[in-house]
């Protein structure tokens, strides 16, 4: 994975409640064995009207969310079923970074695993964030080492971060590069068993 360090980006500001997994990616997407393209399906029923068209009226469609790598949320955010593929499909659509006042375990968990940094914020905090970047473009930085959120405008927030995830995101490790760190003794152990 990429390591996240410091992250300087546009944000997206989606001001709903409860956004699930099956609208984060439908179920009918998930037919695909490798984590990359699930992009162009994130949110589909909501970004796309019946005839395959952009919805208008949907917040990721604006001009404002162009490009955006930060995405802003409301509370419960990744609720429903377990599957990894929301994350997959937020990261392959280009956000490193979610924030909300709080999220499912789950994809909480998921979105480590994958490469994505969840941060939780105060309601209060949210609600500012998502009132600064309504309808126009508003970039924040997220710095993951100091544990701090910016603006251009002095707005600053810190946030709380288990330093395993910590550790895991600034590196740009998942568990299996981790696991790979202690290949020297895993391979001297197994030439003991085959002694």
């Amino acid at each position: 994975m990429e390591p996240l360090v410091k992250h300087v980006g546009n944000t997206a500001v989606l001001p709903r409640v409860n956004v699930d997994t099956d609208q984060i990616i439908p179920k009918q997407f998930l037919k695909r064995v490798e984590r990359s393209g699930f992009g162009q399906f994130l949110f589909f029923d909501w970004r796309f009207l019946a005839d395959g068209s952009d919805n208008p009226d949907f917040e990721l469609n604006q001009e404002s969310a162009k490009d955006a790598t930060v995405l802003i949320s409301d509370h419960n955010f990744g609720c429903g079923s377990s599957r990894e593929h929301a994350p997959w499909a937020l990261q392959d659509y280009g956000f490193r970074v979610v924030i909300a006042p709080s999220y499912a375990d789950i994809f909480y968990n998921n979105c480590f695993k994958n490469g994505i940094l969840p941060i939780k914020l105060e309601e209060k905090q949210v609600y500012t964030l998502m009132e600064k970047g309504k309808d126009k473009v508003y970039e924040l930085t997220v710095d993951l080492e100091t544990q701090k959120i910016t603006d251009n405008d002095g707005f600053e927030a810190g946030f709380e971060i288990d330093s395993y995830w910590k550790q895991m995101l600034l590196n740009g490790w998942d568990e299996i590069s981790l696991t790979l760190q202690y290949e020297d003794k895993i391979s001297d152990y197994e030439k003991k068993l085959s002694v």
